[in-house]
C-alpha cells in the first residue's frame, strides 16, 4: 500500500523568503530522504470553492508503504528535513498520512 505524507504549509509573515528557503534548502533535503518515490510541491493560489486561501505551500512525498516512511524519517536525511520543517513552518502547518485503497 502507496503512502503519501502531505504537508500544508500556512501562510507564512513573508512568503517570498520562505519560498526562496523552501526552494533552496528544505526541497533539496526532502529529495534526499531514502525510498522517496515521489516528490511535488507547489503553492496554492485560488480556492476552487472561492473561500480564504488557509495554506500557503502543500507537498506530497510519496513512499512504498508506512515502513518505508517511517525509516525515511528515522534516516539522517529525514531528521535533517524534518528539523529543517520545524524552523521554518508556519504556525498552524499540518501533516497528514494517507494511503492508497488498492
Amino acid at each position: 500500500m502507496t503512502v503519501k505524507l502531505v504537508v500544508l504549509y500556512a501562510t507564512p509573515a513573508d512568503p517570498a523568503a520562505f519560498d526562496e528557503h523552501y526552494l533552496s534548502v528544505h526541497a533539496p533535503l526532502v529529495r534526499a530522504m531514502p525510498g522517496l518515490r515521489h516528490f511535488e510541491s507547489g503553492r496554492f493560489v485560488a480556492a476552487a470553492d472561492g473561500g480564504d486561501l488557509s495554506y500557503h505551500r502543500v507537498a506530497e512525498l510519496t513512499f512504498a508503504d508506512q515502513a518505508a516512511l517511517a525509516a525515511a524519517s528515522a534516516s539522517p536525511q529525514g531528521q535533517a528535513t524534518v528539523a529543517d520543517y520545524q524552523q521554518i513552518a508556519p504556525e498552524g502547518s499540518r501533516m497528514f498520512v494517507s494511503a492508497t485503497d488498492d
